[in-house]
Formats: structure tokens, C-alpha cells, sequence
């Protein structure tokens, strides 16, 4: 019923609406041309092409055969590399998870563009998450590697790591808030009188962690580091904020960084992958022992070697 003989001569007359033209193409007759679609829809059951005598149209159930049929020689065409590429070890699939103080639009498209280029028959899908977030999405969902997860040991006997290095912290303020004229560590009690900008901690099967808060004091939560940053820039509340990240707003004097008795300690951060992975990621993997161009956007918030 559906050849690819058949899929080809249905394909051809959709889209030139013409027995002839794909007569002439295909180096058959008219006739011919027109017989097997007569049978394709007998076979199918139904109308596929509205006839006049001087042109053919899809009906409905034409159009919807018409999507499929493309679909699935795509699909065909597709799969001898992809079978290929399968006995070579090289991933059908690689989803990759992202921590936030990692992620930036331009790190994606760089390493995204790199991936695409080496294997061309690979999907890829990437996850931005949060803290416990990335530990989650690498251990309990379909994730096989993890650009930024907290800690330098793994919390899986099948994850292998790579020390990235840590992210050193800023208690800063708006240069026209009432705490950027404090002198000296600022009290817990002057600190709880404002709200604190925090990023919500996307862990769904591990125990989430709070970045800082004081007991009683008001929380305003936001999506990413993005918006944590121009919060602080509006003055809306206080916060740590990556040092590497707020040093030109503080060069510019659009921040204060504050003195706090308890400074937050910096986070050591890691890559981290399934001990099974196959080309796609042993090759992200080699990129970051090197610390090489595709990847080195994903280290600029890192200020402390690992």
C-alpha cells in the first residue's frame, strides 16, 4: 500500500498538482501516474485529491497524508546515518542540565552550535535549573550530563565529576539603598528590615536549599540571576549576587558591596555525567578538561580554581 514508490508519486503530485508534471519527473506516463493513486485510494479508503481538469487539490485527508508521508521519508532518509552513528557509539539523544549561575543564552548557542556540527544526527535538549535542581534532573529524569552541579563528590556510584571551580559571593545593595552607607559588618536586625532576592531552589526530589535568609525576614522569589540582578539594581531588596557577575555594576556605581558578619561561603561547582555515556557527551566532557572555546562562556562566573 505505502511504498516508497507510492509515497514519492503521492508527494510529487501534491505539491506540483499535476498528474503530468509529475509524469514528466518521474518518467512515467500520466496514466500511470494516475492509476496508482487511483489505487493508493482505494487502499486507504478514502478521497485523496480533489480532480478538475486542469488542476489537482489535497482534500483534508490528503493534506493530513501529505504531513505524514514527509515526516516519515525524512525519517527514512535519515536513518542509515543514524544506525551509523548508533554502532559508533554516538547518541541518538543528549540532554544536557544547566546550573543558573552557569547559564547564558550565548554559552548555549556556542556549545549547541559546536554539537550540531560534530554530530549532525544528534537531538539535543537543554534544561536550565536550580541549585539541587541540576543534581536533580541528573539523577531522577532522562538527563545524562550536568554543567554545574554543587559539590565536588558525586551523589551516584554512576556519575563521574569534573572540579569546575567555585563562585565567590557579594552581599550587595543599590547604590541609593539605606544600606549602601553603612560602615563596617551591617546587623542581622538592619538586614531583616529588607526583603531578600532569591532564586527558588528547583529540586523536586531532593531537599531544597535556601541561599540565605534571616528568621522573619520577607522573601521576594524570582526565576533566574538574571532578574535576582535587577532587582538589586531597583533597589527592590538584598542579597548575595556572584562576585564576577556584580563587579562592573559595582565599578560603574550602581552597587554597593556590603560588609555582613556572615559572609556566604563560595560554591565549589562541578561537571558531572552518567558513567555510560557515549560520544556526544565524552566529547562536551574533553571540551571542559580543556576549557576550550565552545565551553568557556560557561565559566565566567567562576572566579575561584577548582
Amino acid at each position: 500500500m505505502l511504498d516508497q514508490e507510492t509515497i514519492r508519486t503521492f508527494i510529487h503530485v501534491a505539491e506540483s498538482h499535476s498528474f503530468s508534471k509529475t509524469a514528466e519527473a518521474l518518467f512515467k506516463t500520466p496514466a500511470a501516474i494516475s492509476y496508482r493513486i487511483k489505487m493508493l485510494e482505494e487502499d486507504v479508503g478514502t478521497q485523496l485529491f480533489m480532480r478538475t481538469t486542469r488542476i489537482v487539490q489535497l482534500t483534508p485527508a490528503g493534506d493530513h497524508l501529505l504531513e505524514r508521508c514527509s515526516q516519515w521519508l525524512a525519517w527514512l532518509d535519515a536513518m542509515p546515518g543514524e544506525l551509523q552513528q548508533i554502532n559508533h557509539g554516538v547518541e541518538r539523544q543528549v540532554n544536557i542540565v544547566i546550573n543558573n549561575l552557569l547559564y547564558s543564552p550565548q554559552a548555549v548557542a556556542k556549545l549547541l552550535a559546536h554539537l550540531h556540527q560534530k554530530f549532525p544526527l544528534t537531538q539535543f535538549l537543554i534544561s536550565r535549573q536550580v541549585y539541587m535542581g541540576v543534581w536533580d534532573s541528573l539523577l531522577h529524569d532522562d538527563f545524562q550530563l550536568a554543567i554545574g552541579v554543587t559539590g565536588s563528590e558525586a551523589l551516584a556510584n554512576n556519575v563521574s565529576m569534573l572540579e569546575l571551580g567555585g563562585v565567590s559571593w557579594l552581599f550587595v545593595v543599590a547604590a541609593d539603598h539605606p544600606l549602601a552607607e553603612c560602615e563596617g559588618p551591617v546587623h542581622e536586625d538592619k538586614l531583616r528590615a529588607w526583603p531578600a532576592i532569591n532564586i527558588e531552589d528547583t529540586s523536586r526530589n531532593l531537599t531544597k536549599r535556601v541561599a540565605w535568609l534571616l528568621p522573619g525576614q520577607k522573601e521576594i522569589i524570582v526565576p533566574d540571576l538574571s532578574s535576582k540582578l535587577e532587582c538589586h539594581l531597583q533597589g527592590l531588596g538584598v542579597g548575595f549576587l556572584p562576585a564576577e557577575l556584580c563587579q562592573r555594576y559595582i565599578n560603574s556605581g550602581q552597587l554597593v558591596s556590603c560588609e555582613v558578619a556572615n559572609q556566604r561561603q563560595p560554591s565549589p561547582l562541578s561537571l558531572a555525567w552518567k558513567n555510560e555515556a557515549g560520544k556526544a557527551v565524552e566529547e562536551i566532557v574533553s571540551l571542559f578538561q580543556q576549557q576550550a572555546g565552545p565551553v568557556r562562556d560557561f565559566l565566567q562566573n567562576i572566579d575561584l580554581s577548582a
